[in-house]
């Protein structure tokens, strides 16, 4: 009840709000900025920019798309893999580019493909099993360890992994083993 009312408060725009949401769902989003990024000062900062992130797009939240913790998890998740690549460019020494070069990013057809393949993904996604969908997310969109997931699932890696490739072989057979996203 507390993380609900801190929320009603944080949408009213109540300013201590914030510490209330802070409380109520830090654990949640240290599971998910905890899955990506391995560095501890990478990580509480990331922290603190999801819930600054948070009090900025209050007015962005929108119940009828999804719940709240819903809508946390994907801003701590986003916020995480923006961090992780920041962090990989660094770390490469962040690669020249000729400012006169054209970016290459995908052309328009690129787009319209890749958005096509992403809609077929999400409507196989959905013909899973509540189980299967849970198992999807949290290797392939929270990016969590088979290690981590099967710790928490109670089982072994390897059956973690015999259940992803399962997983993996039933989503390419319903896109026709054209998917390459």
């Amino acid at each position: 009840m507390k993380g609900e009312e801190a929320v009603r408060r944080l949408l009213a725009g109540e300013p201590d709000a914030l510490d209330g949401v802070s409380a109520a769902y830090t654990p949640l989003l240290n599971y998910v900025i905890f899955a990506i990024l391995e560095d501890k000062q990478e990580r509480e900062e990331c922290l603190a920019d999801v819930l600054h992130q948070v009090w900025q797009a209050r007015e962005q939240f929108d119940p009828e798309k999804g719940s709240f913790t819903t809508w946390l998890t994907i801003l701590a998740r986003n916020a995480a893999l923006n961090r992780r690549r920041a962090q990989r460019r660094r770390e490469a020494g962040r690669a020249e580019w000729d400012e006169k070069l054209p970016h290459p990013g995908d052309g328009p057809e690129e787009q319209v493909l890749k958005a096509e393949e992403r809609e077929q993904l999400q409507q196989a996604i959905r013909k899973l099993s509540h189980q299967e969908q849970v198992l999807f997310y949290r290797k392939y969109y929270y990016l969590q360890s088979t290690r981590q997931m099967a710790a928490e699932l109670g089982t072994s890696q390897r059956a973690v992994e015999g259940k992803l490739y399962r997983l993996r072989k039933k989503l390419q057979k319903a896109l026709g083993g054209e998917y390459h996203g």
